[in-house]
């Protein structure tokens, strides 16, 4: 078996190894384990115990934790501090679905004789689908990642989970799901409810187990696509919650652009360059009026853009990609260069990068303009009216978020909106969409292939993807499963307060 290295993305030299790649057999062991801690995970209180602990497990190693995903992924200390906290709020925020019990979309209907046809009693509800395989994301180590929404939403519907680390965190994987196997015996329930395994491979053996039920997965578009078609391919096929790519459009309208040059240009380059570029939500294409307020806009963005921070990407691969990228952008016929992405070594950053920023005319936009660059770069498309700026829109693909900037008041605004919603799962107005709040009403997806199924994998709907209906028709109340009990007949723990 192939080992498994940690590497230093500041400098590309390997950090050791600390893992072997998964065989047939590995992943067997694994996919079978989980199903057998399947019945561990019935009881419901017991899962909201299990996803407390959790949070309680990776506040107590948190140092740590950051310590090791810094060395990983260079994404440094403060951002991956918020982003453990994040994980340790979102198992709470789970467990406290899990015990008021909504999700399970309980509905009762009463024997009605005199419908046509005549009507039985009917009690539905959820019930969890089975082992589930997660894919980790390369740019969140935490949130989307072994801990991450995915595990948590698949944990709190009652599915065990396998998760498929991603090579460039493979320390930091190891070192999760050690505090959360032993966070779970703990808490009296099998360390199997989550495992990890290693290796490409591995992967596509994990999504054609007989035993996986779903899958989850946060990653490119030839990655997901091609394990979207090995879940549907299947003798059994099962459902893939795939987030592939976004490139996050955003239009500003004439009125914003003269009133708020500076602030747009400063927020804009702000979120595009968070993290390096390396944010799902990043916005990746700007829709900017032509004129005199366009280009204060345009030029303001410039000069903050050549004096963003350089920094490494998350692996010497990606950084290829990047400025690979973007010279055939830059390239491309119409295409002006306002900031120019480059290699920028520093002190103990030889790898480090240079964001950039390119401009375009709405009538020249083409080729790999519309799709997602992975890293710190964005394009800046100038429209001349709304029919063109309606033309771009109309040839790009689903994304994550599609965000207004406009005056509220100003006509069209709310037409916009209504626009930009049929590109996107979540649409933000005079904001930016760096940033995934974790709570009830979020939407973390979107028309492909910003995900391939109408879902969000953040969020109180996340659960909903680990379940499928059952009725039960006629049955007496004794063999009922508590939760369709009458409310008189519910043991006190299931009981509502």
């Amino acid at each position: 078996m192939e080992p498994v290295l940690s590497r230093d993305p500041r400098t590309g030299e390997s950090r050791g190894q600390v893992a072997v790649e998964a065989d047939a057999a590995a992943v067997d062991a694994a996919a079978s384990a989980a199903s057998a801690a399947l019945d561990a995970l019935a009881d419901r209180p017991a899962r909201a115990v299990l996803l407390r602990a959790w949070a309680d497990a990776v506040e107590a190693r948190a140092a740590e934790l950051v310590a090791a995903a810094d060395a990983e992924t260079a994404l440094g200390q403060p951002r991956l501090s918020g982003e453990l906290a994040r994980v340790a709020y979102q198992f709470r925020f789970f467990a406290g679905l899990v015990d008021e019990g909504a999700f399970l979309g309980v509905v009762v209907d009463r024997p009605d004789p005199a419908a046509v046809p005549p009507r039985p009693e009917l009690r539905r509800w959820k019930v969890p689908v089975g082992p589930v395989a997660v894919f980790a994301a390369s740019n969140f180590p935490f949130a989307f990642s072994v801990p991450g929404g995915d595990t948590a939403s698949a944990i709190a519907a009652g599915c065990p989970v396998v998760v498929k680390a991603h090579p460039d965190h493979p320390a930091t994987s190891e070192l999760v799901a050690e505090t959360l196997r032993a966070a779970a015996e703990k808490a009296g329930l099998p360390a199997d409810v989550l495992s990890v395994l290693h290796g490409y491979q591995a992967g596509t053996d994990l999504v054609r187990h007989p035993l996986i039920a779903a899958v989850g997965f946060t990653g490119s578009v030839p990655g997901g696509r091609a394990l979207f078609d090995v879940a549907a391919a299947r003798p059994v096929p099962v459902p893939f919650y795939g987030e592939l790519g976004s490139l996050n459009p955003v239009l500003v309208t004439e009125r914003a652009a003269a009133a708020r040059a500076d602030e747009i240009a400063a927020g804009l380059v702000a979120s595009y360059t968070l993290g390096q570029g390396q944010f799902c939500t990043k916005p990746g294409l700007v829709l900017v009026p032509a004129g005199p307020a366009g280009d204060a806009l345009a030029a303001a963005a410039a000069r903050t853009a050549a004096a963003a921070a350089p920094g490494a990407l998350l692996d010497a691969r990606m950084r290829d990609g990047f400025l690979a990228g973007f010279a055939a952008r830059a390239a491309a016929p119409g295409v002006r260069t306002l900031a120019a992405a480059a290699a920028a070594p520093a002190d103990g950053i030889p790898q480090a990068i240079r964001a950039g920023l390119l401009e375009v005319d709405a009538a020249d936009l083409g080729g790999e303009l519309t799709e997602e660059c992975f890293g710190p770069l964005t394009v800046l498309v100038r429209y001349r009216d709304a029919a063109e700026a309606e033309a771009v829109l109309s040839r790009l693909g689903g994304s994550l978020t599609a965000t207004l900037q406009a005056d509220g008041a100003e006509p069209g605004a709310a037409a916009w909106l209504t626009r930009l919603s049929r590109l996107a799962g979540r649409v933000v107005f005079g904001g930016w969409p760096t940033g995934v709040a974790v709570a009830p009403a979020m939407t973390h997806g979107g028309p492909y292939p910003a995900t391939t199924s109408p879902t969000t994998s953040v969020g109180a709907a996340a659960i909903d993807r680990w379940l499928r209906p059952v009725t039960y028709q006629t049955v007496p109340p004794e063999l009922l499963p508590p939760e369709l009990l009458p409310p008189e007949l519910l043991p006190p723990e299931l009981a509502a307060p």
